[in-house]
């Protein structure tokens, strides 16, 4: 093991290794993380689908399926790798650092191609830059969740990051929405945000810096996609239920768009602005229940309970939202299984990181609990193709949701046989 250069830790908690941080950090530290999920999903959500529907409408929901389906190898491919050589890094600059800003660089390239791509082939590859690209930033600013913040506030810490994500649809649904109609605008403005606080990020952290070096081969690269879940059953049963919770929610999201011109007959020039009402209420629902709840869960330590019931509260959600015939009713549904998202994202997240087995790196720790939810971008667009297709009356969007019903309810399950969390 390398040593480690850093101030005294915070004997609160022997889970908290890093060094102190100025003021400045936490709330830049979220920032980073809202721009970088800014940036990811109102391209994912709303800007590709815009751009493939006047490329090829016929064909929209089969080129998502597989934009979606390419982004997800691609992030799996790179993650665990980089969250293996940023844990042993002896970068003057820190372990972490140099994978946020360089990170932040490649997805805001990938951003750029995006917005300049004249057909369906150059949208596979900004994507596949821009999944690669923020998939490193995102490693390490997970990483610096489990080494930067106290567990005694790390599911609070935990359900901004969930809040993050859940206002960056809306917001992105929103803003994509209000911009001139170019694609510049669309994917330009995301990219450029993210960039300003990553920035912003890598100038105030006090990062760990190693000083001694860790020979890196392919072996141990590969090894780091690989916690044994023999060994490790009770982490292998939360990874096992985030997986099935994403999946649920990415097979939902993914298609909101459509769902909602071809099921429900908004009009494709007010999608947009209907879907991020739509997530806007999904927001909303998040940020009371992860506020709540990730309180709750700190002051007990209490996260199974809270894990079961939010998950299975989404599922809730889903299922008014399948039997819905206008958005209001689908708008309602959508609310509770934010309230339900909320609750699960933020004491979840916590959950996984206590459950690690080699918290001591945490960049490749973390990087095989960023499979469970990167997983879902390769699976579900396979699995949503199948269901989609079913019948001969066009997508099948019913078969879907209760394919995502399935999904969070198995996930929910998989938390009853954790033994070593409260």
């Amino acid at each position: 093991m390398s040593k480690i250069i850093e101030s005294p830790p915070d004997t609160t908690t022997a889970a908290f290794r890093g060094r102190q941080q100025p003021a400045t950090f936490l709330p830049l530290f979220l920032l980073a993380y809202f721009g970088a999920a800014l940036a990811g999903l109102s391209a994912a959500a709303v800007s590709i689908p815009l751009r493939l529907s006047a490329l090829d409408p016929g064909h929209k929901t089969q080129l998502l399926s597989a934009t979606i389906a390419v982004g997800g190898v691609v992030v799996i491919v790179v993650t665990a790798p980089l969250g293996r050589l940023s844990d042993v890094s002896t970068a003057r600059a820190g372990i972490r650092r140099p994978f946020i800003l360089g990170g932040t660089l490649v997805g805001v390239c990938g951003m750029l191609i995006l917005a300049s791509a004249p057909n369906f082939a150059w949208i596979i590859i900004g994507w596949s830059i821009t999944q690669a690209g923020f998939g490193a930033t995102n490693m390490a600013l997970n990483a610096l969740l489990a080494e930067q913040i106290p567990a005694k506030i790390r599911a609070r810490v935990a359900a901004a990051f969930g809040i993050s994500t859940a206002v960056a649809l809306p917001i992105g649904s929103w803003l994509v929405g209000a911009l001139p109609g170019n694609p510049l605008y669309w994917f330009g403005i995301p990219a450029a945000f993210a960039l300003v606080v990553n920035v912003g990020t890598v100038l105030v952290l006090r990062d760990i810096v190693r000083s001694e070096r860790v020979p890196v081969d392919w072996r141990s690269l590969l090894r780091s996609y690989w916690i044994s879940p023999v060994r490790h059953k009770d982490f292998a049963w939360a990874w096992g239920c985030r997986l099935l919770v994403t999946m649920s929610l990415v097979g939902v999201i993914s298609y909101l768009q459509y769902f909602l011109t071809d099921h429900l007959g908004i009009a494709t020039e007010d999608a947009a602005a209907a879907q991020g009402t739509v997530l806007g209420v999904y927001f909303v629902g998040s940020v009371v229940t992860s506020l709540v709840f990730s309180w709750i869960s700190d002051r007990t330590g209490r996260r199974k309970p809270i894990v079961l019931f939010a998950a299975l509260f989404t599922a809730v959600g889903l299922l008014i939202s399948l039997f819905s015939q206008d958005l209001a009713m689908f708008t309602v549904g959508v609310a509770l299984a934010g309230m339900g998202q909320g609750a699960f994202v933020s004491v979840d997240v916590a959950m996984m990181t206590e459950l690690l087995p080699a918290s001591a790196d945490a960049g490749t720790g973390l990087a095989v609990v960023a499979l469970s939810y990167q997983l879902p971008q390769v699976l579900v667009p396979v699995l949503a193709t199948g269901l989609l297709a079913i019948g001969n009356a066009g997508p099948n969007y019913s078969a879907l949701f209760v394919g995502s019903l399935v999904a969070i309810v198995l996930g929910a399950l998989a938390v009853v046989p954790i033994k070593n969390a409260r």
